[in-house]
């Protein structure tokens, strides 16, 4: 079963591959929001937003 908001794992990995060390620190400090965060639609909508603005 699949869930619309599960990312598909290659293009996880092809993102972070293309993020320089900042970008991935960056990444990761937003993750941690989001996986403690009681709003993760909000945070998930703020993620995919900047990652489309930096492709």
């Amino acid at each position: 079963m699949n869930m619309p908001n599960n990312i598909d794992m290659a293009k996880l990995m092809t993102m972070i591959s293309q993020m320089d060390k900042k970008q991935l620190e960056q990444g990761l400090s937003k993750m941690s929001q989001m996986l403690s965060a009681e709003d993760k639609e909000k945070i998930m909508k703020e993620l995919n937003k900047n990652t489309n603005q930096t492709s």
